[in-house]
């Protein structure tokens, strides 16, 4: 227990955001993304093509911006809340996230990582998964549906647009008590309406759906890949409740994915998601900073980007083997117990 507490006194030096930083992620990120966007309009109406070819370039900013949503959800880009509050919600008017409903929702994450025994409390399909022996116990239908829902063309490629273009649009997952957070939704969703309305005004609506829906697509399906893959692969670890705690969970249920420096700068560290689960406060351009000060971050499960292109493959928690697998793999098992 010692040991745990030094680590979460060491990282708690790193939590304090920088303004100029601050300022500077946030004008480089908005500002880059304007930019693009500005240009693939002027391009549409040359080549669509060559608008298109910008897309890419923009969604990359749009995660960035993402990125910044987060930690202003999580209260660690400014030091006011009010601050974190204000940006959060312009950043949610170009993600199309709620942002008041996703940061209570976000905090449920953040509590039940990795737990096998409080998964259905705050934890979506991206977080969570069945053991085999719970795998084993559904009926065929209930079975088939899983293994469709968990496909990674299913959950991973055609998902993410829909939850972010449809149902982020209603409080679908927002308990009634959650007054505020359901009114936040409306608000969010009203806001958009003067947004794009007012951009389809000016630069005609069949322009702003060719241009905003592909970027739109592309980064929420590089954003749910970035966040499902950070509770996934080969090595992640899941412990029952009196086995659980926050610092093994952060180093052993959360991975280290190493990215190249053009992605990690666009995707804002969030590869380095065992240091952000072990202190949230942390602002996302001081978690490397963190992980190569403190040893112990380095020591854990690392993924790289072709592993965390596998990684969407491992659904499924193998209590007996202490380790994730594959549908296929839950099959064998399956099958061995039969004979």
């Amino acid at each position: 227990m010692n040991q745990q507490a030094n680590l979460r006194r060491a990282a708690r030096h790193f939590q304090a955001p920088r303004l100029g930083m601050s300022f500077f992620q946030a004008l480089t990120s908005f500002g880059g993304f304007f930019l693009t966007c500005a240009a693939m309009y002027l391009l549409y109406d040359v080549s669509y093509w060559l608008s298109l070819a910008l897309t890419p370039l923009a969604a990359g900013f749009l995660v960035r911006i993402f990125i910044i949503q987060h930690d202003c959800g999580h209260l660690s880009f400014f030091r006011g809340r009010r601050a974190n509050d204000m940006l959060g919600f312009a950043c949610s008017l170009l993600t199309l996230t709620p942002f008041a409903s996703w940061r209570q929702q976000h905090a449920g994450h953040h509590g039940v990582w990795n737990d096998l025994d409080r998964r259905q409390s705050g934890a979506d399909i991206y977080s969570s998964c069945l053991t085999v022996a719970e795998y084993r116990a559904l009926s065929p239908f209930r079975r088939s549906w899983y293994r469709t829902t968990r496909h990674p063309w299913v959950a991973n490629i055609l998902l993410p647009p829909l939850v972010f273009l449809g149902l982020y649009r209603i409080p679908f997952d927002t308990p009634r008590s959650w007054r505020h957070e359901r009114r936040a939704v409306y608000v969010t969703d009203a806001a958009l309406v003067a947004l794009f309305g007012g951009l389809g005004m000016l630069v005609g609506f069949g322009a702003v759906a060719a241009v905003q829906l592909p970027i739109m697509v592309l980064a929420s399906i590089i954003g749910v890949w970035l966040f499902s893959v950070q509770h996934r692969g080969e090595t992640t670890q899941w412990a029952r409740h009196d086995d659980w705690d926050a610092v093994s969970a952060s180093l052993r249920g959360s991975s280290y994915l190493r990215l190249p420096a053009v992605l990690q700068w666009f995707t804002g560290n969030i590869g380095y998601h065992h240091v952000h689960h072990l202190n949230p406060r942390i602002p996302n351009y001081r978690l490397r900073e963190c992980h190569e000060s403190i040893p112990a971050l380095r020591d854990v499960p690392s993924l790289s980007l072709w592993d965390g292109l596998r990684a969407t493959r491992f659904v499924l928690w193998d209590e007996a083997g202490g380790r994730m697998i594959t549908f296929s793999e839950a099959g064998s098992i399956v099958a061995g117990s039969r004979d």
